[in-house]
């Protein structure tokens, strides 16, 4: 039997730094599953479909990675497609806790399904989809943090979410 490795996040938008961990991931199980959470409470600036399409774009030089999109709990999302790993990304310290608590209230509810932390590459440690779409909303330069279709996305919606502002 072959682990499946399922990598869960609202990926709004999905940064040089999830890719670096889904790369790192990729080569530790035959096949990982990156699960875009619909995640409506978040409000992600996103529309669950393009983002799946973009992580789609991005991880498509990964033969053995997967995208899917979800909007249930995880440990059900995971067990429906036969996963027996959760992969999470700590960049710091301050993300263990948060990270510590999900691992272990998933770990009552399915303990058949293991927690596993990988840290991205220092270089991409301090990126944040947040801060990328914080610098996006001011028309910064973010194209270090995400690939250039990532970019093109978001600098098109903050384009036209600024036309319409101003109309």
């Amino acid at each position: 039997m072959k682990t499946i490795a399922v990598y869960p996040g609202t990926f709004d938008p999905i940064t040089n730094g999830h890719t670096d961990l889904v790369e790192r991931a990729a080569k530790l199980f035959p096949k990982v599953i990156v699960a875009v959470a619909a995640s409506p409470k978040k409000r992600p600036v996103l529309s669950h479909a393009v983002r799946i399409q973009l992580a789609n774009e991005v991880l498509g030089h990964l033969p053995n990675v997967e995208v899917m999109g979800f909007d249930n709990l995880l440990t059900e999302f995971t067990r429906s497609v036969n996963g027996q790993v959760v992969v999470r990304g700590l960049r710091a310290v301050s993300d263990f806790e948060y990270e510590f608590q999900l691992a272990n209230m998933n770990r009552v509810i399915a303990p058949d399904v293991e927690s596993l932390f990988l840290t991205p590459s220092e270089k991409y440690s301090y990126i944040s989809s947040t801060l990328v779409r914080e610098i996006a909303s001011l028309d910064g330069d973010f194209g270090l943090f995400v690939h250039p279709a990532v970019e093109r996305v978001l600098k098109d919606h903050y384009r036209e979410a600024k036309a319409a502002k101003h109309s």
